[in-house]
């Protein structure tokens, strides 16, 4: 009798906020409505699918058979939502967390608007990607932006991405560092220094792919207070470097170089990423626009003669060079190996 099932929204609704809080007073409070409203609605769904969702001694937890239910009642409530969208003439709006603010991820992210008038962008702070992972594969947002990479036990599943930029990134030193007054460098050229790093080292692939690849051995990591705090403690201290991307916001100051990396050019991915099951009506466009201006500021250009990127960049790089913005998402496949100094 499952195909003349009719599926009510508002108790589809009332099981997912308590699936995500596991809790019905802060589900109700979520919902704006009573705790016994909500109880009664939970207790409808269970009656009308002939099964528990919740079991309710001890706690509150899903049963076997809500946790599987959770993932499509999600769904549901999507198509439901981009339904009225559609409707109503609405869902213009694209909701899109960023990560890696120090690299400053609006700088591109606004240049590709430019050409989209028909879009408005609600841009969101993300901690980092697996932050924004997790926010996509819920429904929170739409869309991610900043560097993409695989996470530990395949907590990426579920997520498409296409690479849109790839940035060549400086050597950001003291004056007073010894390798101070070079027009350029080679990343071997600093394995008697530090890397200095704004969080644990853990949390920045990037960086830590860096080290590996080219034998830095002395990291030092502290806690991201932001752009100001990284400044300070480059510009104080002779000893260490990080790197920055080669156009980005750096404070112009007398105490503080900023020298190109070559031989080779360390190159930073920047990738769009989206849930797979959940595309927003409005992403071809955006993919579109980051084509248009990717193209005509050559955003893409790698050679592996002369740049670097991390060996889990690569598999992506071949679907990012397309030109049309509807070409197959991005899947894993073979690595080249990295690129040693």
């Amino acid at each position: 009798m499952v195909s003349g099932m009719d599926l009510d929204l508002t108790l589809v609704r009332a099981f997912v906020a308590t699936a995500e809080t596991l809790h019905f007073g802060r589900a109700a409070h979520q919902l704006g409505t009573s705790q016994q409203a909500l109880s009664k609605r939970i207790v409808r769904l269970e009656s009308l699918l002939g099964v528990r969702l919740f079991e309710r001694e001890g706690g509150t937890r899903l049963t076997e058979t809500g946790a599987r239910f959770a993932p499509a009642a999600r769904e549901a409530l999507a198509a439901g939502e981009r339904a009225i969208a559609a409707a109503v003439g609405a869902g213009q709006a694209v909701r899109i967390d960023v990560w890696g603010h120090l690299f400053a991820p609006l700088r591109t992210l606004a240049q590709a608007a430019e050409t989209l008038d028909a879009i408005s962008l609600e841009p969101g702070p993300a901690r980092d990607w697996p932050s924004a992972a997790q926010a996509l594969l819920r429904g929170d947002t739409d869309l991610g932006f900043g560097r993409v990479h695989p996470l530990p036990g395949g907590r990426e599943a579920g997520i498409a991405h296409r690479l849109v930029r790839l940035e060549p990134v400086d050597a950001v030193v003291s004056a007073s560092h010894p390798l101070a007054g070079a027009d350029e460098l080679r990343p071997a050229d600093l394995r008697d220094s530090t890397l200095w790093c704004p969080a644990e080292l853990t949390r920045l692939d990037f960086l830590r792919r860096f080290a590996e690849t080219f034998e830095i051995t002395r990291v030092q990591d502290g806690p991201n207070l932001g752009l100001d705090h990284l400044v300070q403690h480059v510009r104080t201290d002779a000893t260490c470097f990080t790197l920055f991307p080669s156009d980005g916001p750096l404070p112009d100051h007398p105490d503080l170089r900023s020298i190109p990396l070559t031989a080779p050019t360390p190159l930073y991915a920047w990738s769009l990423a989206w849930r797979d099951s959940r595309r927003h009506p409005r992403l071809d466009t955006l993919l579109r626009g980051f084509v248009e201006v990717g193209r005509a500021r050559r955003w893409l250009d790698y050679t592996p003669e002369r740049d670097w990127l991390p060996d889990t960049d690569h598999a992506e790089l071949a679907h990012g060079e397309g030109d049309e913005a509807t070409l197959p998402p991005t899947n894993p496949g073979p690595s080249a190996p990295p690129l040693k100094s």
